[in-house]
């Protein structure tokens, strides 16, 4: 069984096979049902030269079909410059996985410690990690951020208003390790603050996850929350989405101890889901309970500014029983992704993606009720670049239409609810499309 494209020799398989008592390679498979094993030739093509190979996926590529979003539910169709993806792929950034030799890895290490600084001024928090997988696990890590903080207290509230599968992870990350999981449920669109009270009576509850904005799109208020959970030993961690950080209260301004989130919103392709970036920020006290590692910049032997990890909280480095955590790196690139958007974005750019899809957003809703076929579910809720209306229409007819026409709709939520997001790529005349499209 060689194959040129593998490295191993037929005496280096015979070694293997020996060593785990096993005569063929055939034999690995044993237990795999002689019916489901494909026994024919393999439609391959024939090798194509460059130029024949390069019309074979212009090919394939046109049957690709380009979509105007209107689609949100924690994945937005921003624009990224196209700086952004030429310098990712630069080979020292591409390649490049662990900065563990500080002497070695001074580029690694300094755009860390600027994507640290990035995201710490957009939460207001005091220290950020490098970083984590996507905003769902990311919530999961500051759930036990909280527990470990709060000593003896075992239980985690978690808004209902978050995105349902951000709910479901953090649910299973709690299963099986022991956290206890209580939903507060919502109350026209929003965390139900007195169920968060009535929780709090009980003296277990570690600690509160609230979104901004929610899975509505909804601005929540949350005035009060991190002085109620104080008063009590809890923590207060706030799901932001981090691009909308730039023109909302922060984190830290809602008195939040940890901040978390996906990172999609700065800038990252759709990609079919991925690969998007986790981030977690967190007050200085609780800086030891934070998963992954901290760079931070320090002074050589020559008085020069340098960078060097200043905290390794993972099972590589510690014994594994004190270890934070094992889910701690997507290796970075991601967090160079948003570092370079940011940083050429500027406080100013930042500022004019949420204004631009704020009145994109507010035009398209307008237009909505202009119909009379559409109804807002929350009237009266604050919300920036995405809303749920209702409708009597058949949602789903509705989005085969608009797809028809090269429009991905809103996200059919069931019951009659739809979701809808408009970022600063949608222009007036694609939105007038949309609606001209719901009235044929």
């Amino acid at each position: 069984m060689s194959n040129k494209y593998m490295p191993h020799t037929e005496e280096d398989i015979r070694v293997m096979l020996d060593k785990i008592g096993v005569n063929t390679i055939d034999d690995l498979y044993s237990d795999v049902p002689q019916e489901v094993i494909y026994k024919e030739e393999y439609d391959i093509p024939s090798a194509m030269s460059e130029i024949e190979l390069r019309r074979h996926f212009e090919e394939l590529g046109k049957k690709n079909q380009r979509l105007t979003v209107f689609a949100g539910g924690g994945v937005y169709d921003h624009y990224s410059p196209s700086t952004v993806a030429h310098l990712l792929q630069r080979s020292e950034f591409y390649t490049a996985y662990t900065p563990y030799q500080p002497e070695i890895s001074q580029g690694t290490l300094q755009y860390i410690f600027e994507y640290q600084s990035i995201i710490s001024e957009l939460t207001g928090m005091e220290a950020t990690n490098a970083s984590m997988y996507d905003g769902a696990t990311a919530t999961a890590e500051a759930m036990f951020m909280m527990v470990a903080s709060a000593k003896k207290k075992n239980r985690v509230l978690l808004s209902a208003t978050i995105a349902d599968r951000v709910i479901n992870v953090v649910k299973t990350y709690g299963k099986f390790h022991g956290v206890e999981v209580t939903v507060i449920p919502e109350k026209d669109g929003i965390t139900d603050f007195d169920a968060v009270k009535e929780e709090l009576t009980k003296g277990d509850v570690a600690g509160l996850i609230v979104p901004t904005p929610n899975k509505y799109g909804i601005i929540e208020d949350f005035s009060g929350y991190a002085e109620t959970l104080h008063a009590v030993k809890a923590y207060l961690c706030v799901n932001a989405d981090p691009s909308t950080l730039a023109v909302l209260r922060t984190p830290a301004e809602w008195g939040a101890d940890v901040a978390c989130g996906d990172g999609q919103s700065l800038g990252m392709p759709l990609n079919f889901g991925g690969p998007y970036l986790g981030y977690i920020s967190c007050a200085k006290g609780m800086l030891r309970k934070m998963p992954g590692r901290v760079v931070g910049a320090t002074k050589d032997a020559d008085g020069k500014r340098s960078f060097v990890l200043t905290l390794q909280a993972r099972e590589q480095h510690i014994r594994r029983e004190k270890a934070t955590s094992n889910i701690c790196s997507n290796q970075s690139l991601m967090a160079l992704y948003a570092t370079i958007y940011v940083a050429l974005m500027g406080k100013q750019g930042m500022r004019e993606v949420n204004i631009k899809s704020c009145d994109g957003a507010h035009y398209l809703y307008d237009a909505l009720l202009a119909t009379g076929k559409f109804q807002p579910l929350f009237p009266g809720k604050p919300f920036l670049k995405e809303f749920v209306m209702t409708t009597d229409l058949d949602i789903k007819a509705l989005n085969e239409r608009l797809l028809e026409n090269g429009i991905m709709g809103g996200l059919d939520l069931g019951d009659g609810k739809i979701s809808f997001a408009v970022t600063e790529k949608r222009t007036k005349e694609e939105i007038d499309n949309l609606i001209s499209l719901i009235l044929a």
